[in-house]
């Protein structure tokens, strides 16, 4: 039996979640709600960040009739969480920054955070870093900048290397190995930080754990058929439908392609 998943994101960098939910469960209906209208989150005041997100989410859940949903954004997911939960009455999955294993991971004591400055600033993110991260040096990166450069790289324009090394520069100068990226968008552009930064720094993520989170809150029959033998897998993939719906009054052409890439067979304007 499949089942409805909506992921939702300020704009592409959740696909970055979606393709490992894709992964480990094939055969679901996807639906993939992104908020470009208001990029980035990272600059919107916690207000309107809240009301916003909910006031698009409630609605979608309704329309489709989703069994879960996926904030796969960071920024979001330190404000809306609760309010959600609360209101929506079916599993609500966030994404977290991946601390604990970074410092479980660096042999260094030292590993860095590259977030968008909101959620940088947040007590959550301070919190998560006094819990599992205490015999480490932590070092904070915050940059809405790297946000637009993945969102035009998934729209098919070139990125200018210098501009990656300009900002990435703080982090080139620091001694950490471990680097977690603490925004969605970032996966997007893991090869051009990787090889920015050199073979001495590990880049963290949380798409596989939410990946691994989402399998568990669904009911076992969307997930076993889907995971037993390759052929099954072939099976589910082939059933999977998935659709994707964004904000602002237009995308361009190369971001529709890369979507259509994906495998988003519907793509449509929601207010």
């Amino acid at each position: 039996m499949s089942h409805t998943i909506l992921v939702f994101d300020s704009g592409v960098g959740g696909l970055s979640v979606l393709q490992e939910i894709r992964k480990l469960l094939p055969g679901q209906h996807y639906h993939y709600l992104f908020d470009n209208a208001r990029l980035p989150y990272g600059e919107l005041g916690e207000a309107e960040l809240i009301r916003g997100c909910v006031a698009l989410i409630e609605p979608m859940v309704k329309q489709l009739n989703a069994d879960i949903v996926v904030i796969a954004c960071n920024t979001a997911s330190t404000l809306v969480l609760p309010t959600l939960r609360q209101s929506l009455g079916i599993p609500v999955v966030g994404v977290v920054p991946a601390i604990k294993p970074a410092a479980q991971l660096s042999k260094l004591h030292h590993i860095g955070l590259l977030a968008t400055p909101g959620t940088i600033k947040r007590e959550y993110t301070h919190e998560l870093i006094r819990r599992f991260a205490e015999d480490c040096r932590v070092e904070l990166f915050g940059s809405s900048e790297l946000v637009m450069l993945a969102e035009q790289k998934i729209a098919g324009m070139p990125i200018a290397p210098q501009q990656l090394q300009k900002l990435l520069a703080p982090i080139t100068q620091s001694t950490l190995d471990v680097l977690v990226l603490g925004c969605t968008h970032f996966p997007m552009l893991k090869a051009e930080i990787a090889q920015a930064l050199g073979a001495g720094v590990t880049l963290l993520d949380s798409g596989e754990a939410i990946a691994r989170r989402v399998k568990e809150l669904l009911p076992a029959d969307a997930t076993t058929a889907a995971t037993e033998t390759a052929a099954a897998y072939y099976t589910a993939a082939a059933t999977e439908t998935a659709a994707a719906y964004y904000t602002a009054a237009t995308i361009s052409d190369g971001l529709k392609h890369s979507l259509q890439q994906l495998g988003f067979s519907h793509i449509n304007h929601v207010s």
